[in-house]
């Protein structure tokens, strides 16, 4: 059955980001139509996260680094999980490997799916691809990594049980961390409980 339809369609920004404003109807739970409505769509392509843990020394491996939207209602800067943008025709694991190594030094030894969610359904179509992933090697801890003049990002490696005390406290306000955080700690409470588990083999060196 036809739930939507779209009466016009147009771009109306584009930059690093792009903006688009549609008018259309939608079916209404009642099955009637609604009257049409304008809608506007932040589209910026979907990205990619993992939440990291270095075998070797049983902390997890974020990253800090300035968030400019967050610098006028918040702290600035962010500790949080690896992210960064998913390119056209670049498959999720082969981004995220990339994307683990630009902003750590890390390279993936393991590499497990965990979620594909949207970050603000109401404003924008972005998706995040979140990763559960493992590395080893020495501590980067304190070492700075980035692609450009824009990208500075600050490795921190954590124990869980501290990062868990952040959430409870309120300073943990990234939500894909967040995300993150709540399915490690609900993967090692119930480990024999959780079915679908499967691992990725990193394909990018």
């Amino acid at each position: 059955m036809e739930r939507v339809r779209i009466l016009k369609k147009e771009r109306v920004f584009k930059d690093v980001f792009a903006i688009d404003r549609a008018v259309l109807k939608f079916r209404k739970h009642d099955g009637s139509w609604s009257p049409p409505v304008r809608q506007l769509c932040f589209e910026r392509g979907d990205s990619v996260a993992a939440l990291l843990l270095n075998r070797d020394s049983g902390r997890l491996v974020l990253v800090n680094q300035f968030r400019y939207p967050t610098y006028e209602k918040g702290p600035g800067w962010l500790t949080e999980v690896v992210a960064g943008g998913l390119d056209e025709d670049e498959m999720p694991e082969d981004a995220i490997v990339r994307e683990v190594y630009e902003e750590t030094g890390y390279r993936v030894e393991k590499l497990r799916p965990v979620s594909t969610f949207y970050v603000s359904p109401g404003g924008t179509s972005e998706r995040v691809v979140l990763f559960y992933g493992e590395v080893d090697g020495e501590a980067a801890a304190g070492s700075s990594f980035g692609t450009g003049a824009d990208e500075d990002t600050r490795v921190v490696e954590i124990e869980i049980s501290e990062l868990w005390e952040s959430f409870l406290a309120g300073t943990l306000q990234d939500a894909k961390t967040i995300i993150a955080l709540l399915w490690l700690m609900l993967d090692r409470a119930q480990p024999s409980q959780m079915p679908g588990r499967r691992e990725v083999v990193p394909t990018s060196e």
